[in-house]
Formats: C-alpha cells, sequence, structure tokens
C-alpha cells in the first residue's frame, strides 16, 4: 500500500457508491495496521499513567488507598483514546490502513444483515442481489487476504467462482468493486 489514503468511501456528494475496493499489498497493510496499533497504544498509556498520576497527585492520600483513582485515570485514558482515534488519528495518513480495515468490514456487515434477503435474491436472479453477493465475496477475500487468513479463502473461492458463472450465465457484469447503496435497498425492498 502506498503512502496515499486508499479510495475506500466516497465522498457524499457520490452518494452512488458507498464503498470500493482499493488494490492493496496484504504484507503493507499489515505493516501499517501494526504500526498505527502501537502509535494509539503507547499514546493510551501515556494518557493514563498522567491522568492517573495527576488524579493522585492532586486528590488522592500520600500512603492511602488510591486504586479509584488510577481506575479513574484509566477509564479517562480509554476515553480520551478512543475521541482521539475517532476526531483526529482517522484523518491522518499512518491510520489510512486502519480506516480502510475498518470501513471494509463495516461494508461486509451492511451485506450480512440483510444476506437472507441477499440468498432470497440470488436463488430469483435478481440483478441487484447478484451484484451484492459478487461484491461480499471479492470483499470477503480481499479482507481475509488482509488479515493473513488463507484458511478461510480456500472455503470461499469456490461459492465464488460459482457464483461469478452464474453472472456471467446471465450477462450480469462479475466486475464488482463497488458497494452501490441501492443494491442494498432493493434486496429489502423484495
Amino acid at each position: 500500500m502506498s503512502k496515499q489514503t486508499p479510495p475506500s468511501a466516497v465522498s457524499a456528494k457520490n452518494d452512488a457508491i458507498l464503498f470500493k475496493l482499493a488494490d492493496i499489498k496484504p504484507e503493507e497493510y499489515r505493516q501499517q495496521t501494526r504500526k498505527a496499533t502501537w502509535i494509539i497504544i503507547a499514546m493510551f498509556v501515556a494518557l493514563a499513567m498522567l491522568i492517573s498520576s495527576l488524579l493522585v497527585m492532586f486528590f488522592g492520600e500520600a500512603g492511602g488507598d488510591n486504586f479509584r483513582l488510577n481506575v479513574a485515570g484509566v477509564a479517562a485514558g480509554v476515553v480520551i483514546t478512543a475521541a482521539l482515534v475517532r476526531l483526529v488519528f482517522s484523518k491522518q495518513p499512518w491510520m489510512a490502513a486502519n480506516v480502510y480495515g475498518w470501513q471494509l468490514k463495516r461494508s461486509l456487515m451492511s451485506i450480512t444483515n440483510v444476506m437472507h434477503n441477499v440468498t432470497d435474491g440470488v436463488a430469483a436472479r435478481n440483478p441487484a442481489a447478484m451484484k451484492l453477493l459478487r461484491f461480499y465475496h471479492l470483499g470477503l477475500i480481499q479482507m481475509h487476504q488482509l488479515d493473513g487468513n488463507t484458511s478461510e479463502i480456500s472455503q470461499i473461492v469456490y461459492e465464488a467462482d460459482a457464483h461469478k458463472q452464474s453472472m456471467q450465465e446471465l450477462g450480469i457484469d462479475s466486475d464488482q468493486q463497488a458497494l452501490d447503496p441501492v443494491w442494498i435497498k432493493a434486496v429489502k425492498a423484495k
């Protein structure tokens, strides 16, 4: 993965596409997510220790039981770290791989939530359901590749190839690299 932000979620100007798969090298993805994770862990530890120390210094008892103040400091560290990740860090280039992974998993979950409708639609040869299932297969394969979970990929590939063949027989484009929210609405409506 390059130093650029992967083209995942599309801006609000283009409501037609919710998420687009990006071409990412799994080794670089894992390297960048590990780096970002360590930065966040270091930030949390520093914040928790600093806040706990300040609470004990200002409100604690010398030689007394300051356990509650320490727990409060750790809890405050968790809240502040979560806020920093959500509001500040997620916009940083060094977090691009993590953000892409989260968006990929959220997109797959949005399909999983309507999978019973998708499977019914595929059985009825509904084009929206066929495209949705194809995107789901491609996204799931990519997620497992990025996570280094090769054993799961082999189980999906057979089903994905069979579905791709069905799409080609129906004349539906099988290169579904983007998730269109219209497809989800269409399968929900059926």
